[in-house]
């Protein structure tokens, strides 16, 4: 795994935290999710929203920004709770593997591009598989046990 992480600036980072906000009272924004995850150093848990990707019938987190926070927490942890705050479920998490991911990418990136394109290792929806390969390890994804 490389350690590509695309810190957000200060809009962003507003933008991020009121879509977080309205995810953790039930409002979803284009496929937003609110999720916790215990910090790796303090064990506070962290809010942070994303886009909940369903694919085969199974639910993952990409992190199109990279290694971020919630990304190491998440793999520190291997568990996650999942939802809005009055109805959340603490899930178990995997890593997917890097050879995994190409498909996983190709419907991220077709449905949230448009939110993502500024910070998703130059993919674009129409990356060649081996495009996708290669941005592959610089973009932790996650699967939600069944």
């Amino acid at each position: 795994m490389t350690t590509r992480y695309d810190q957000p600036n200060l809009a962003a980072r507003t933008v991020n935290e009121a879509f977080r906000v309205l995810a953790e009272i039930g409002v979803s924004i284009a496929g937003t999710t609110a999720i916790r995850v215990r910090g790796r150093t303090t064990g506070r848990l962290r809010g942070v929203v994303v886009n909940l990707l369903t694919f085969g019938g199974r639910d993952y987190l990409v992190s199109p920004r990279g290694n971020t926070q919630w990304a190491r927490n998440a793999r520190a942890a291997g568990e996650l709770a999942i939802g809005p705050r009055w109805r959340s479920r603490t899930v178990r998490i995997e890593e997917v593997a890097d050879d995994e991911k190409p498909e996983l990418l190709r419907s991220y990136l077709q449905r949230w591009f448009w939110e993502v394109k500024g910070h998703v290792g130059g993919l674009t929806p129409d990356a060649t598989d081996e495009q996708l390969r290669d941005a592959a390890p610089s973009i932790p994804v996650f699967v939600l046990a069944r």
